[in-house]
């Protein structure tokens, strides 16, 4: 290539709480409420897209940074809707932001589309634009740093390439396998073109998972697309699926991986052995808190091989594979513990990521490399970790809750003051709150609530919202653990202000 918990109780305590936490009034965002602009002549270097979202696209790209916000919220108010801001967002970071040299760094501005999207869904109506007001400021950001880079945009497809649709996934596998770009640029186009979303994604699925490079932002990168595109509509698919495998194919700095054996790619070749020793109803084992509590010592110092061969083990012996993502789920939460950090954050999404992949295949054996590759990747994340510093000896299964001096449900906002300050008190004490049957949809509510005013960087938004989504796919007996130790990364009530709230009020009610 060229190229659902009840909101409302949240409302109502965080009125006393709000001036603690800092959350000020966003009550003007409730003025927002489809904007349509002339087609403009295009660069016949530039892909096209969807004539009916090209306008808008255009105007993220070529309005100013110091402008954008105010130009957006003006077209809100005469009447663009949300799935089309969501949608030109994305596309036009898919169109200008080069997944190179890392599937990462500046790329953000793609990957951090469907996380700002979840952040406005789980929250109350009065937020809802805050995550993607953000997202749009740091657009621009991105943008201007390809620009710096070399200016990558993405070009039109070689159609003389592109493969008839009998041919085109075939086609795509081959291309993949040898990390051809040219080829599987052309190869996912025809397949976008001919194929249906759970066809194209079960491919997807294997090569997001298939190598460690980029610190699992290459599964995290399927996984949000697909989210992404399942909301603004698959008539946006194609630059979407051309970027994505673009993407997967990243391997700077190495020759063709097809020809050689480098660590990064070994977990999958020797999980797809592994895979087949796993027996025929592995779905239908019964829950384990003894087995996740095993496997979960595993991925504390384990191998990457150790941990694989134990998952295999625990299915075969018929332990549920919600014993085994507790584990996982677990474990990534425990690295956070013992190095809070770019790598241990990455455990988590990456484990969030490969999480909905297994939830959304519907192949047997997909699901299996999935399951596996997970097992696999945190020994990996803990390995890179040691290279950034100090690693604590901390367990997520001994962490000791604290009590808060303030009781019942206001001890949030002591918590959150504690995350400023001392954040592994502030976990302890989160934990004392879940422990004593506090709803948990308060801490998760104001935690989100504290992204949008704090957050200035993508990951908080990646971070939270996968954190904060795992605790209701984690079982019962896990799930206050894993929610208490992100605190070692959530905000803090008296962190600083990212401005955007208050540029955002001025743009809306200008």
């Amino acid at each position: 290539m060229s190229m659902a918990t009840n909101r409302r109780r949240f409302l109502g305590a965080s009125a006393a709480g709000g001036a603690l936490l800092g959350y000020g009034d966003l009550g003007f965002l409730s003025r927002l409420g489809p904007v349509s602009a002339a087609e403009a002549a295009l660069d016949p270097k530039v892909v096209r897209l969807d004539p009916e979202i090209e306008p808008l696209v255009r105007l993220l790209e070529e309005t100013s940074r110091d402008r954008l916000l105010e130009e957006v919220a003006a077209r809100i108010k005469k009447g663009l809707c949300y799935r089309d801001l969501v949608a030109a967002l994305l596309l036009a970071g898919v169109r200008n932001v080069q997944p190179r040299p890392s599937v990462g760094h500046k790329f953000h501005a793609v990957l951090v589309v469907n996380s700002a999207h979840l952040a406005s869904l789980a929250s109350p109506e009065s937020d809802r634009w805050l995550p993607i007001f953000w997202a749009l400021d740091y657009f621009k950001d991105s943008q201007a740093r390809d620009v710096s880079e070399g200016n990558w945009t993405m070009t039109p497809v070689d159609e003389s390439a592109v493969p008839p649709a009998r041919r085109a996934k075939a086609a795509f596998n081959s291309a993949m396998d040898h990390w051809d770009e040219a080829a599987a640029d052309a190869a996912i186009a025809g397949l976008a073109r001919s194929a249906g979303t759970n066809e194209i994604y079960e491919t997807l699925f294997r090569y997001g998972a298939r190598d460690f490079r980029s610190i699992g932002h290459k599964a995290i990168y399927v996984a949000n697309s697909l989210r992404t595109l399942q909301g603004i509509g698959w008539q946006h698919a194609e630059p979407v699926l051309r970027s994505l495998a673009y993407a997967l194919l990243n391997h700077s700095g190495e020759d063709n991986p097809a020809e050689h054996d480098y660590a990064a790619d070994r977990s999958w070749r020797h999980n797809q052995d592994r895979s087949a020793r796993i027996k025929e109803d592995w779905t239908g084992g019964a829950p384990s808190a003894a087995a996740a509590a095993d496997l979960l010592g595993t991925l504390r110092r384990g191998s990457d091989d150790e941990a694989c061969d134990q998952v295999v083990e625990l299915l075969n012996r018929g332990v549920a594979t919600q014993s085994i993502w507790d584990a996982l789920f677990d474990a990534a939460g425990e690295l956070l513990l013992r190095q809070p950090g770019i790598v241990s954050l990455h455990a988590v999404t990456t484990t969030n990521a490969l999480h909905f992949a297994f939830q959304a295949s519907g192949d047997d054996q997909t699901r299996r490399l999935l399951m596996l590759q997970n097992a696999a990747f945190l020994p990996l994340f803990r390995t890179a970790m040691e290279g950034r510093g100090k690693v604590r000896e901390a367990r997520i299964d001994q962490l000791e809750p604290l009590a808060s001096s303030t009781p019942g449900p206001r001890a949030i906002e002591e918590i959150f003051a504690d995350a400023s300050r001392d954040r592994m008190t502030a976990a302890r004490k989160a934990l004392a709150y879940l422990h004593a049957g506090h709803d948990p949809a308060l801490l998760i509510d104001a935690a989100r609530r504290l992204v949008f005013l704090k957050g200035d960087d993508p990951h908080d938004y990646k971070f939270s919202s996968a954190v904060l989504e795992d605790y209701y796919h984690a079982s019962p007996q896990w799930r206050e653990r894993l929610l208490a130790s992100s605190l070692l990364l959530l905000p803090g009530s008296a962190d600083r202000d990212n401005n955007l709230v208050k540029r955002t009020r001025a743009a809306l009610q200008a």
